[in-house]
């Protein structure tokens, strides 16, 4: 199966911004819609972001405005840019192709992001 990795995050104070970025071991992003999720400690794993094999993106109310989604199909590598982060956007952040909003692979080891206030 397609393998896709996560990275990018960190420990961030509040007002600050992270990159980050979900790498496929193969070209698929051109074919592909593609979400960001975020699971907190003690809450369900949520769609935040995504984009479509044709460019168009879709944002969770929470995230838009700060929060922007991109793909680089040359580089296999779709990112998310996070500005304004709140302590609520603390989680692990996990990437997936998926169809409306629903994911189609099994889940990686995401990538902790830590908010601090």
């Amino acid at each position: 199966q397609v393998q896709l990795v996560e990275s990018g995050g960190g420990l961030v104070q509040a007002g600050g911004s992270l990159v980050l970025s979900c790498a496929a071991s193969e070209s698929i992003f051109s074919i592909y819609s593609v979400g960001w999720y975020r699971q907190a400690p003690g809450k369900q794993r949520e769609l935040v972001a995504s984009i479509t094999s044709g460019g168009k993106t879709n944002y969770a109310d929470s995230v838009k405005g700060r929060f922007t989604i991109s793909r680089d199909n040359a580089k296999n590598t779709v990112f998310l840019q996070m500005n304004s982060l709140k302590p609520e956007d603390t989680a692990v952040y996990y990437c997936n192709t998926q169809r409306m909003g629903v994911p189609l692979r099994s889940w990686g080891q995401g990538t902790q992001v830590t908010v601090s206030s």
